[in-house]
């Protein structure tokens, strides 16, 4: 039997936190794989070793500015696939700007196959009920989708609600990355649940997915059952860890809202799990 080719992949935003993750699984699961390499750089020493590291094990290093409308369209007619991973933390005004200027490349080369926008967090969709600051991000997100669906563009969505890194070893404390040894403070009574995610493992599924027809035109919903848990849930496997009971405290919402307020939210806002109608990829 012929054996299938893989698409090939273009990675806008391949050195960042998730897109480094996306270039690697791509790699491994036997695409070809490009990078857009743009000038924006600058001097980052780190990420001009990253990008000549994924160069050595077989990525392809593709010249790039969204300065250059025609640079990115030559970029985008080399590939099959283009996955967006630019960073949702500073996804407002000039990220959305990128993403809809990507858009806009990919129509006018009209090869692409497959678009996989700059999500991978909560479903905006589900987010109309989201409170600001937070809901701008959502609305955003929502803007980008309209003009991939507008423009007939091939599309998955990709979903997969808290990134493990930054949830799970704080216990979901805002403002650190590390447990806390002593006392912790719970949202209400700590009983919410959310999803966690590893950030391997959604570049893993990412990449699966792109050459999946079942997941053409779908959002994905990464879930495993296993990541679901409460934060009451997770500081008790901490617990069992250290060998001791961490003193707790809580925080209601209207006080946890009203503590926020004039600041900056680089958070995504978790909520009750529902269940969902459209395709879903469990882990194993």
């Amino acid at each position: 039997m012929e054996k299938k080719t893989k698409s090939k992949i273009l990675v806008v935003g391949g050195s960042g936190y998730l897109g480094k993750r996306i270039v690697k699984a791509s790699l491994a699961q036997g695409h070809p794989t490009y990078v857009l390499q743009r000038p924006e750089m600058g001097l980052d020493i780190d990420k001009l070793q990253m990008l000549l590291s994924f160069k050595q094990q077989g990525a392809h290093l593709i010249p790039g500015s969204f300065s250059d409308h025609q640079s990115i369209v030559d970029a985008v007619k080399q590939v099959d696939v283009v996955i967006s991973t630019m960073s949702g933390v500073h996804f407002r005004s000039h990220n959305l700007l990128l993403q809809l200027k990507l858009v806009d490349a990919i129509k006018q080369a009209g090869n692409v196959k497959r678009f996989l926008p700059s999500e991978f967090g909560i479903d905006p969709a589900r987010m109309g009920h989201a409170l600001e600051p937070g809901r701008v991000t959502f609305d955003e997100k929502m803007t980008v989708r309209k003009a991939i669906e507008n423009a007939g563009i091939p599309f998955t969505y990709v979903s997969s609600n808290c990134f493990a890194g930054y949830f799970v070893g704080s216990l979901s404390q805002l403002g650190t990355l590390i447990p806390p040894v002593e006392s912790i403070r719970l949202y209400g009574d700590g009983n919410v649940k959310a999803i966690y995610v590893n950030e391997d493992d959604i570049a893993t599924y990412t990449i699966k997915a792109v050459d999946d027809p079942r997941t053409l035109n779908k959002t994905i919903y990464i879930r495993p059952p296993e990541n679901i848990l409460s934060q009451k849930e997770l500081v008790g496997v901490w617990e069992k860890l250290i060998g001791k009971e961490l003193r707790k405290s809580s925080i209601s919402a209207e006080d946890f809202l009203a503590s926020m307020k004039g600041k900056v939210l680089k958070l995504k806002l978790t909520r009750p799990i529902v269940e969902f109608d459209y395709f879903v990829i469990r882990m194993i």
